[in-house]
Order: structure tokens, then C-alpha cells, then sequence
């Protein structure tokens, strides 16, 4: 027993379940992308995630503490927790590459100042990032990398029933070698503009060398934004590449993470 009679019998057992099953789900869904953007109702969240336990527990059913009231208790709905969040921020990661990408072709470009509401964060975010994000997420979702996600989430109670010792060292460590990894792709996504940009601003310091009286404003921002804009187009199926593998390397480093 939970300590707590709700007075709906045999259904309250039931309800203590699905409690305790959403957490791990909740908490996935809370800190992974896409699910967790500030832009979706929490309404939306807590059904989403009572309606995936659900299934769970006619699925596949997990043996839940039996008291939920007391330290044990509270212990495993810690331990649900943390697993939930460590899924659904080893996939956070990835979606972070292309704003750091963003942000370094923004600030090339003389664009940085060009800000907007990011609906995910709900904080301020440069508006190259926010289009960055939105290919991401396109990407993400034409590979089906959320239904493989949400597979694995549903696996890690196959491979982590409630109740083992799970988070560790050695996967805290998986999660940060993966925020490296997370870091190189952004420089192989803003490399090829950056080198374009970086020859226009070459050439504008040349000019403004060889004609002082040339105002190096009005010359080097159209032309810093012209041209990172035609290597943005340019450089498009490189960049979708780059998205789709960066897709194939969350879901890959997410597996990894419950796997061990």
C-alpha cells in the first residue's frame, strides 16, 4: 500500500503505476527537443506521456515499488527521472550543433543582431539559428529519428527495469564526449560559409586599404551579407547532409547511452 486511500479500489493500484511509469516518460519528453518545446501545452506533454505509459503497462509490464510514499520510493522515482532526462538531453545535444553553427555564419555575415523568440527555449535566439533548427527538425522527423527515439525510450525498461543502478561515471561521460562531438559538427556545418565570408572580408580589407576614402560599413556588410547568403544556398546539400547524419548520430549515441 501507498499510505494514501483514494478511495477508487482496485483502480488505485493502477494509478500508482502509471504514476511511476510516467515519470521516466515525462521526463524524456521534458528534456528532449520537439516534445519538449516551450511552444507545446504541458496539457499536451502529460497526456502524451500518460498515453505512451499506458501502452507500457499493458505491453510490457514493469514491476513498480510496491510503496511510493516512503524513501525507497521516492529513491526509484529519482532514479525515473534521471534516466528520462539523460535520454532526452543526450538528444537535446544534437539540436544544439546547428545554433552554434548559426550563431558563428550570424556574426560573420553582420547579422547577429537579427534576434527573435526561439519557440523551443522560448528564449531569445538568433534568427539563422532558428531557420538551422527548423531544417534540423524537418530533417529529424522525414528520417523518422523521433519514432526511433521514442522506441528506444520504451526499450530502457526492458534494459533498465525500475529500480537498478543505471546513471553512472562511465554513461555521464558518454553524454559529454558526445556534447564534443556535438561541437565538431558545428564547425564542419559553418566551416564552408565561414571560409566565403572570410575571403569577402579579406578582399574588403584589401579595398579599404588601397582606397581610405571608401566607407568600409556601407562595402563590407551588403557585401558580407550577399555573400553569405549565396554560400548558404550553395552550400544547402551539404548542410542537409550534415543534418541527417547529426539525426543518425543522436538516435545512434542515445542507444549507446541506454546500452552502455
Amino acid at each position: 500500500m501507498n499510505g494514501v486511500d483514494l478511495g477508487l479500489g482496485a483502480w488505485e493500484v493502477n494509478l500508482w503505476q502509471l504514476i511511476f511509469m510516467m515519470t521516466r516518460i515525462g521526463g524524456a519528453l521534458l528534456a528532449a527537443p520537439l516534445f519538449g518545446a516551450a511552444s507545446i501545452p504541458v496539457q499536451i506533454r502529460i497526456s502524451l506521456a500518460g498515453a505512451i505509459a499506458i501502452f507500457m503497462m499493458v505491453w510490457m509490464p514493469v514491476q513498480t515499488p510496491e510503496e511510493l510514499l516512503t524513501m525507497a520510493g521516492f529513491t526509484a522515482l529519482v532514479g525515473e527521472a534521471v534516466i528520462g532526462a539523460a535520454i532526452g538531453f543526450t538528444l537535446q545535444l544534437s539540436f544544439a550543433a546547428p545554433v552554434i553553427a548559426a550563431e558563428q555564419i550570424a556574426g560573420g555575415m553582420g547579422m547577429a543582431i537579427a534576434t527573435a523568440i526561439d519557440p523551443n527555449s522560448g528564449a531569445q535566439s538568433g534568427a539563422l539559428g532558428q531557420y538551422f533548427t527548423v531544417v534540423l527538425t524537418l530533417v529529424f522527423l522525414a528520417v523518422g529519428g523521433h519514432l526511433l527515439w521514442l522506441r528506444l525510450l520504451i526499450e530502457s525498461y526492458q534494459v533498465f527495469p525500475p529500480g537498478q543502478d543505471w546513471f553512472g561515471a562511465e554513461r555521464a561521460w558518454m553524454i559529454v564526449s558526445f556534447a564534443g562531438e556535438v561541437f565538431a559538427t558545428a564547425v564542419a556545418i559553418a566551416l564552408p560559409v565561414m571560409l566565403v565570408l572570410f575571403c569577402v572580408q579579406l578582399v574588403t580589407g584589401v579595398l579599404s586599404r588601397s582606397a581610405p576614402s571608401l566607407n568600409l560599413f556601407a562595402l563590407g556588410l551588403p557585401a558580407g551579407v550577399l555573400a553569405g547568403i549565396g554560400a548558404l544556398i550553395i552550400a544547402s546539400p551539404f548542410t542537409s547532409e550534415q543534418f541527417v547524419r547529426l539525426s543518425a548520430t543522436a538516435i545512434d549515441q542515445v542507444g549507446q547511452v541506454i546500452a552502455g
